[in-house]
């Protein structure tokens, strides 16, 4: 993202083309949807009735840098800290004091001069200190490694005089250490780090150290290199005692989770990421919120290697929210708000502008959530909050040198708030879960007798504590126990306890115990479960012997295909990998189906729609919009990765059908790593075929599509040669109106498709009707008009253009271009991709709507064009389209003259 506001700026709406018309005029908000008229970045926000919101200061304006974290310290001080800077105390004006105004002091670190303290991407203060969680690759501006500092004041003078390093961590970035958080009992600390930081040598671990890739799908990873050197377990969370002397794993498998919070019976959640290169992909998991218990494992893994929420080995989210950037979470319970929000997590997504209220509610050993939109805005890319002394919301937004604010948010309407402390509501369920999570952390005589029982217990939650529970047992006490068992569950829970912690001495037996089991007795989340406990057999013990791999092949080719995703997802890869007899076969038949039943049951539906995103923010909604228009068949692609590993059970038919289908999954629109996972398949597979057949089925599976790298399509048409650069209005103008260049009609015209203006503007009768007809563009403005108009497109914008804002009863809100309307729905488009696909909003769930202030285009859509592309775009867009306008007459007499 870009280091200046503008260029980064997180629009509304997007498009990729430049919206330039005959009407540009403000838009005017009706005064009942106004929320602080007195400060135009508080109008912005959309707040729920009751709520109020101050603005209270601007970093950025300050030049104190872009801020991440913060925290309140003994005094009802906030201190927070710049992502690239130091660290700043604010006292904090008191809501009825009549004054949003702080007082800001920058904290000098004992006798360091500069910043001797900051680059902080979590602050904590506890145990009369301040927990800095520095996340940095040292440098001469700022020495300090990543890892958890703890200051202290000594000698009374209320500044930081002393500074020790709990720990130093390895990694930095936005995936390295991230928040440490007090716990519940407030008597030790929760510290939360990323996938790109090393699980530090722990003294204890809740979850079993052992843990490996654990996915026999074909591994691919990231083609354009992302996270390929980090393996399991990926990011982490860890307690550790203030001194920060004992650590201990408490879980792990996120991908990038930012922070954690607790609930007010002492359950931890957090906010995990997803990988928005992998969008249309059948390994994508959306943003997601997690609980969090004792040797949790959420299942991340390089590339396409992450495991579905279905595995029983991991656990599966509370909600998944849809794509974003999470940051932070804390929960609601000192608020000062009704007992509804008090009782909520609080989710802040950066990308998308939106804090989302988590409505939790005790579902067995866990939760289920529902969420709602708190407050929003654009842009509104948050970044910390917290609950303040006085009970009020305090948040910030900045992050990636952006510029950063700080609000409170306080409430002020008619339902009644307390301050009483909420009363924990603990289900039988979740007081066995606990129950069995003291036998995490360390060998104990009675942990079998009461952990094993549950192994087949019905609450998922509860039989993932007592296998865990089981497993930092000693093996010997339990291993024949578990190639003995004969109740179904309790006997794939063994096998997966001990494929993950026994010997391979024992493969032969344990496929035999689960071999046992009738599966057409078992429900569909046990089958997948054991055919899942097969994997992990496979992985961690190695591939069955001859006679044992005909007998697994004979007890589970039977039942596939299956009647559902889930199992055939499960199926394939077990049968695929044991070479089964026409696998081949009837996984190509499955890859006939468009929409096979249960693909929407894989645990990785969410509770956004993305088509609800795009127009929030253009930066991420223009890939959600491609790929919303091209949405790729995510369950063949799956199966057609699988079988890259297939040696055997090929016919020529066979062999043609499924190398066609590649040259035809290039056609559809993914995220940025979509192509190049595709290609790196397809050459997988192609490592399957005869020497002389190659040729044939690399031409056939779409090699002359795609660029040398595998990593995009190949352009057909004209790409922007550059070298591009940052244009502004005063370079873009100097190039502009100084131009001594050859102008060509030709050029310009192929510069013009190319950023994709046709898309959504209509020139010389063709094109798209999103934005103005560009034909009488050169009869209106002038070049600064137009270039100003390019970059700075939400400067002014006309109503005829904008999108809509439509606030919902159930308090959320939807952005798109009202279309059309009825007496009953109002029409609206939110893909500019595919305008014609409208969405029917019931007039009955509109409370009320308004313009969005922002442009439908991106910002920045000329910074790829060089000096002389810029000119030839100006050029053809002041034509009309025509190329014997006087622009190119102009110009041939100027160099004829020269």
């Amino acid at each position: 993202m870009s280091s200046t506001y503008r260029s980064a700026k997180l629009a509304a709406a997007v498009s990729t083309l430049v919206l330039i018309g005959a009407s540009w005029v403000g838009l005017h908000y009706p005064e009942t949807d106004r929320q602080g008229a007195e400060n135009p970045k508080v109008d912005n926000l959309k707040l729920l009735p009751g709520f109020k919101a101050e603005h209270l200061y601007s970093p950025s304006e300050n030049q104190q840098g872009s801020w991440v974290s913060m925290t309140f310290d003994d005094k009802g001080r906030m201190i927070a800290s710049d992502q690239y800077g130091a660290l700043f105390r604010l006292t904090i004006p008191a809501i009825s004091s009549g004054s949003t105004k702080p007082t800001v002091e920058k904290l000098t670190i004992g006798k360091e001069s500069g910043v001797g303290m900051g680059y902080a991407q979590g602050l904590l203060y506890a145990f009369n200190s301040l927990y800095v969680m520095v996340n940095n690759r040292p440098s001469q501006q700022f020495p300090k490694p990543s890892g958890l500092y703890r200051l202290q004041d000594t000698d009374g003078d209320d500044q930081f005089d002393k500074v020790s390093l709990l720990r130093e961590l390895k990694g930095e970035g936005e995936h390295g250490p991230h928040s440490v958080v007090l716990s519940p009992d407030k008597k030790s600390l929760y510290v939360v780090a990323g996938n790109h930081t090393d699980v530090p040598q722990m003294d204890a671990y809740r979850l079993p150290s052992n843990w490996k890739e654990d996915n026999l799908f074909p591994l691919i990873k990231d083609p354009r290199g992302h996270a390929n050197d980090r393996m399991a377990p990926g990011g982490w969370i860890a307690n550790i005692d203030p001194e920060g002397k004992r650590w201990e794993l408490i879980g792990a498998g996120f991908r990038n989770e930012f922070d954690v919070a607790f609930n007010e019976t002492g359950d931890m959640f957090t906010y995990d990421s997803d990988m928005e290169w992998d969008f249309g992909l059948p390994w994508y998991r959306p943003t997601r919120i997690c609980h969090v218990p004792s040797g949790a494992e959420f299942g991340w893994r390089t590339g396409n290697s992450k495991w579905l929420p279905g595995n029983p080995d991991n656990l599966p989210p509370v909600l998944n929210i849809g794509q974003g950037s999470p940051t932070n979470v804390f929960y609601g319970q000192n608020a000062r708000f009704p007992k509804k929000y008090r009782e909520s997590l609080f989710a802040f997504d950066w990308s998308f502008g939106i804090i989302y209220s988590i409505h939790l509610k005790p579902q067995g050993a866990t939760y289920s959530g529902e969420r709602e939109e708190f407050i929003s805005g654009s842009p509104l890319p948050l970044t910390d909050g917290i609950i303040g002394p006085d009970g009020a919301m305090y948040f910030l937004t900045g992050g990636r040198r952006l510029e950063s604010d700080l609000y409170r948010v306080y409430y002020n309407g008619s339902d009644q708030v307390s301050t009483t402390p909420l009363t924990p509501t603990l289900t039988a369920e979740h007081k066995l879960r606990t129950s069995l999570e003291k036998f995490h952390v360390e060998p104990n005589a009675g942990a079998l007798a009461i952990a094993w029982p549950n192994l087949n217990h019905p609450d998922r939650f509860v039989r993932y504590a007592a296998r865990i529970a089981v497993e930092h047992q000693p093996v010997a006490q339990w291993q024949e126990k578990a190639l003995a068992e004969t109740d179904p569950q309790r006997a794939t829970q063994a096998i997966i306890a001990l494929a993950r912690q026994g010997n391979a001495s024992v493969k032969s037996q344990a496929l035999n115990t689960l071999m046992k089991i009738k599966y057409d007795q078992l429900s569909e989340s046990q089958q997948f479960d054991l055919l899942r406990a097969f994997e992990l057999v496979f992985l961690r013990m190695g591939a069955p012997e001859a006679a044992d791999k005909e007998k697994v092949v004979t007890y589970l080719n039977p039942h596939y295909p299956a009647k559902s995703a889930l199992l055939n997802r499960g199926l394939s890869k077990v049968l695929v990998y044991m070479e089964a007899p026409g696998v081949v076969e009837k996984t190509l038949a499955l890859m006939d189906k468009k929409d096979e039943p249960g693909s929407k049951n894989l645990g990785l539906e969410t509770a956004t729609a993305s088509s609800d995103l795009i127009l929030r923010n253009p930066q991420y909604g223009m890939d959600i919009a491609k790929m919303l228009a091209k949405v790729p068949p995510l369950q063949q692609t799956y199966y057609a990765v699988m079988l890259s590993r297939a040696d055997a059970g090929w016919t020529p038919e066979l062999r043609t059908k499924y190398f066609t289908w590649f040259g035809n999954a290039f056609k559809y629109e993914g995220g940025r790593s979509y192509v190049g996972f595709i290609d790196r398949a397809r050459k997988l597979a192609l490592n399957h075929v005869p020497k002389d057949q190659f040729e044939k089925f690399n031409k056939l599976s779409g090699a002359d599509l795609l660029t040398t790298s595998g990593n995009d399509i190949a352009m057909s048409g004209y790409s922007p040669k550059g070298p591009g650069r940052r244009w502004t209005l005063e370079n873009a103008l100097a190039v502009v109106d100084t131009a001594k260049t050859h102008l060509d009609f030709d050029t310009g015209k192929k510069i013009y498709s190319a950023i994709l203006c046709s898309h959504c503007h209509a020139m010389q009768g063709t094109g798209g009707d999103i934005g103005p007809d560009l034909t009488q563009l050169g009869t209106r403005f002038s070049n600064k008009d137009i270039l100003d108009a390019i970059i700075n497109p939400s400067k002014a914008v006309s109503d005829q253009y904008a999108s809509t804002i439509f606030f919902l009863k159930n308090g959320q809100s939807v952005v798109g271009r009202l279309v059309n309307e009825d007496k009953l729905n109002y029409m609206i488009s939110q893909n500019p991709f595919a305008a014609d696909q409208l969405r029917k909003l019931p007039k009955k769930d509109v409370t009320s709507k308004r313009y969005s202030s922002e442009s439908i285009m991106l910002p920045g859509l000329i910074n790829s064009l060089n000096p002389e592309e810029l000119n030839n775009l100006i050029a053809y867009l002041k034509s009309g389209g025509n190329q014997n306008n006087e622009v190119y007459k102009s110009a041939r007499s100027a160099s004829k003259g020269k």
